[in-house]
């Protein structure tokens, strides 16, 4: 099995920096578990979505809800990685890292 090169994440660290400097200037402080919560509404939200999709494909849900909720998703992420101090462009690098490593050793499952 041939090594894959990772994606490339580099840019994130500016756009978290970016959404926390918003975050601080149009919002009041929120603690970390505040924006754990929205980030677990938010998933509920886009995930209920899809159910809905995949229960009754003729169900009339305006697609342009579907991107909404993703950004939600990733609003909801930024908040609460710059509410921990995390510095999600390093840890998904790192992540990204651990997968590939694992893909090698044939522990992802089915692959190409």
């Amino acid at each position: 099995m041939k090594r894959l090169n990772e994606p490339n994440v580099i840019g994130l660290k500016a756009i978290q920096h970016e959404f926390n400097h918003y975050q601080n200037h149009a919002f009041c402080e929120r603690p970390a578990n505040f924006f754990s919560l929205e980030l677990c509404g938010e998933a509920g939200e886009l995930a209920n979505l899809e159910k809905k999709i995949w229960r009754d494909p003729s169900n009339q849900t305006p697609f342009e809800t579907i991107p909404d909720e993703a950004a939600d998703v990733f609003i909801a992420l930024m908040n609460y990685c710059n509410s921990r101090n995390i510095n999600l462009e390093e840890a998904v690098k790192l992540k990204l890292q651990k997968i590939e490593e694992k893909r090698l050793k044939g522990l992802m499952g089915k692959t190409k």
